[in-house]
């Protein structure tokens, strides 16, 4: 395992944490729970490879009472019976617009239609900042090797 290539960014830069986390709140919305937001972040973590944002979505979901199996198999929300269909939406909006570079159309009308059945406008327009947040922190931390288990 490599180290840490610099000290985190957002601490570095002056103003760059608190206009992280106003992102990160301003896309709360009430139809995007703390949980669903936790498993959005816990997935777009993985594909990224963001070792810190893995580990603290993971313990999040814990502490907030989540079971293993939703945890444990968000990676394949697909094949498991653990998601309703809201979640499963969101997940597969998360994944769409975090693979942006996989496909021809990024985000194609099946997937936006899906989330557009379960969400108003208002709250994907959440889910998108909150797509687009987590997805900043983890090109921060794997660019610069942030790794699970540092204490800032």
């Amino acid at each position: 395992m490599n180290p840490a290539r610099m000290s985190n960014p957002a601490l570095a830069v002056p103003g760059a944490m608190p206009a992280l986390l106003a992102l990160a709140k301003a896309a709360e919305h009430p139809a995007i729970s703390p949980t669903l937001q936790d498993l959005l972040n816990l997935r777009a973590s993985q594909i990224n490879g963001c070792s810190v944002c893995v580990e603290l979505h993971a313990r999040d979901l814990k502490k907030a009472g989540e079971t293993d199996e939703r945890i444990f198999s968000v990676a394949a929300w697909r094949d498991t019976p653990y998601y309703t269909e809201a979640e499963r939406a969101a997940l597969a909006l998360t994944e769409a617009a975090t693979r942006l570079s996989d496909r021809p159309d990024p985000v194609p009308d099946d997937i936006w239609a899906e989330a557009a059945r379960h969400y108003d406008e208002a709250a994907l327009s959440a889910l998108t900042l909150a797509i687009a947040s987590i997805n900043v922190w983890n090109r921060i931390n794997v660019t610069t090797r942030q790794r699970a288990g540092t204490d800032w």
